[in-house]
């Protein structure tokens, strides 16, 4: 790594925990959660999906499953051909990458390698739509993940690429969020003001 590239990867490492440090203080999160909410769920009215990938939240995250379990019992009221489905990701050790697994409240969990939940032997699904959380997001619908490259390595597998949305609260855009080489922009990114990216 150059000078250069290891001060760019110090910055990021501060930033992330500047902005995950922001947003598990949030004192207005209950109300900002419940925009964003509402914001996801206006925004899915338009889109002809059925399934649907996601994650479960950390650290702070705004929690996409709610609206997400409305979309499918909205889809179970208008008499669909196929049922809406929701998966969350599993970790693949050997490969880096996620699996999305099929999700509905009170399925049956278990932890994964960094103690955060997953769904426990449900069959594998390929999202045509993926939410991702944005500890940070930028100009040009950059995101600024955890830093472990699972969703790069992902996107970069899955075929077909699904459509992918980031998910945040405004208090998570950084204006001068410097993208790598490797970094492909998100599709959309949602914030709890409406949709931020494409402008």
């Amino acid at each position: 790594m150059s000078t250069s590239q290891d001060k760019n990867a110090q910055h990021k490492k501060e930033l992330r925990q500047l902005l995950i440090a922001a947003r598990q203080n949030l004192t207005d999160r209950v109300q900002r959660a419940a925009l964003l909410q509402q914001v996801m769920r206006i925004w899915l009215v338009g889109r002809d999906d059925v399934v649907i990938g996601a994650y479960w939240p950390i650290k702070g995250e705004f929690d996409p499953l709610p609206a997400l379990h409305r979309w499918k019992e909205d889809g179970e009221l208008i008499d669909r051909p196929e049922p809406r489905r929701i998966g969350l990701p599993v970790i693949d050790k050997v490969h880096k990458t996620l699996s999305f697994h099929a999700w509905y409240p009170g399925c049956p969990m278990e932890e994964d390698a960094f103690g955060i939940p997953k769904p426990k032997d449900t069959e594998i699904i390929v999202p045509t739509l993926l939410f991702v959380p944005c500890v940070g997001y930028g100009p040009g619908g950059y995101r600024l993940g955890y830093g472990g490259g699972f969703y790069d390595r992902t996107l970069n597998a899955l075929q077909p690429k699904p459509f992918t949305v980031g998910l945040g609260y405004t208090n998570a855009y950084v204006d001068d969020l410097e993208p790598e080489p490797h970094d492909v922009p998100l599709d959309a990114i949602l914030n709890d003001n409406g949709v931020v990216w494409p402008i």
